[in-house]
């Protein structure tokens, strides 16, 4: 077997492949350095890719027309990814799985959530940290947050449970077209038979042998129409859509696994659900104005609907690095809400630019010092403490032109508004 891209994937893999006693060999064309060590220390020598093998597990971020993969699966590889590697594995586990444009993350830990409330031993994994494989032997179900990436690799892929929060545009440059995002996306569902069950917004129409449970972005409820809870109900920062096909994901593996529904136990895990970190968290106040952290917002559809929920008016600040976004749905999101725009990063102004909305760029010498100015320009915009609306964090670009991951940009923002309001509540 061959490991082909290390990282966090490619590290949950040889870990777990080191504890079941079975032998990799591994490829990265840039290992880092802590990578190589934790190969060394579990005795994974460095693989040959002209060479031959049964299994090749590719990392996520490898396409799957590499042409090292493409050679490989040639001289008899089978090229598969983390989630096929824990499926066949461990058979005996039900996984529920969760793919989307926008939305999955935060569906997904709902979903273990509101069956762990129900008296199940879920534990969320995949493309969402940790990975699948490190909560594997610790579970009773795994939730799984699936990529367009990893579904390109999952043959044979049974799903008891499948969600599709939505479907948008994203990552065209890696999937070139939006029909084979699409296609990708739709993997999810490819190896479900009659017995399973996909759920998926009313009105997308998905072929499937799957049992199809629609939900509705407003209404919270089970398959046969009884309400959870209102949407109105939710804290702040669930988004509807999200608890709509949380709930009936939730419902459908507690029935394949007979166990009891209780509406008023869902209901009571609904209320104290709590937002993933970096998807929509108030962070900080200062006045009547609040900080909001999307810092995950960078496919259109979630940067839409965080630029509507936001309260207006709104200093909305953009950048990082651009993927190839659909603006055009943002411009009217943005209408009549958005008060300026704030640009950082590699291709902020750029981006700002393309939306055609007033905006000022900030730049600083590293990563914090840029989130720290602007926060304080979005602050501004917006009358200083004194003023109302939001200043929010919806950045549509990727994060790696000025930190490591989504997380860390969240983080810096947060802790600069934090920083903010400490120096309003000096003032006052």
């Amino acid at each position: 077997m061959l490991i082909y891209g290390l990282g966090r994937s490619g590290r949950g893999v040889a870990r777990f492949l080191a504890r079941e006693g079975l032998h990799a060999e591994w490829h990265d064309a840039r290992p880092s350095a802590e990578d190589e060590a934790l190969m060394a220390e579990l005795g994974f020598a460095r693989g040959d890719v002209g060479g031959t093998y049964r299994t090749v597990v590719a990392a996520p971020g490898v396409p799957i027309d590499h042409p090292d993969l493409l050679a490989l699966s040639e001289r008899g590889a089978e090229i598969i990814g983390e989630v096929v590697l824990a499926a066949r594995a461990r058979p005996g586990l039900p996984l529920v799985g969760v793919t989307g444009t926008a939305g999955k993350g935060g569906t997904t830990v709902l979903i273990a959530h509101l069956l762990r409330a129900s008296g199940l031993n879920a534990l969320e994994g995949g493309n969402i940290d940790p990975p699948l494989l490190d909560v594997v032997d610790r579970a009773e179900v795994a939730v799984v947050e699936l990529s367009s990436f990893q579904l390109e690799r999952v043959p044979g892929l049974c799903l008891p449970v499948a969600v599709i929060t939505n479907l948008g545009v994203d990552h065209l440059d890696r999937h070139r077209t939006m029909e084979a995002y699409h296609a990708a996306k739709l993997n999810i569902t490819a190896g479900q038979r009659g017995e399973d069950v996909l759920v998926v917004p009313a009105g997308l129409e998905v072929g499937t042998r799957a049992q199809v449970r629609p939900f509705l972005p407003d209404r919270i409820t089970l398959a046969n129409g009884e309400e959870v809870l209102p949407a109105a109900d939710l804290p702040e920062g669930l988004h509807p859509a999200n608890a709509a096909a949380a709930v009936l994901a939730a419902q459908a593996l507690l029935e394949r696994l007979g166990c009891p529904v209780d509406v008023g136990v869902l209901a009571g895990a609904l209320r104290s659900a709590r937002p993933v970190a970096g998807r929509f968290e108030t962070v900080a106040r200062v006045g009547n104005i609040r900080f909001i952290d999307d810092s995950i917002a960078t496919r259109t559809l979630a940067v839409e609907a965080a630029l509507t929920r936001a309260p207006a008016p709104i200093a909305w600040l953009v950048g990082g690095r651009d993927k190839g976004a659909d603006l055009a749905p943002l411009r009217e999101a943005a209408w009549g809400r958005v008060t300026r725009v704030i640009a950082f990063g590699e291709d902020g102004e750029a981006l700002a630019r393309g939306l055609g909305l007033p905006f000022e760029t900030v730049t600083g010498e590293d990563g914090d010092a840029v989130m720290r100015c602007a926060a304080r320009a979005g602050l501004e915009a917006l009358g200083g403490p004194g003023g109302t609306g939001t200043v929010l964090l919806a950045p549509i670009g990727t994060s790696f032109d000025l930190f490591r991951d989504y997380r860390a940009r969240g983080e810096s923002f947060a802790q600069a508004a934090r920083e903010l309001a400490a120096a309003a509540e000096v003032r006052a």
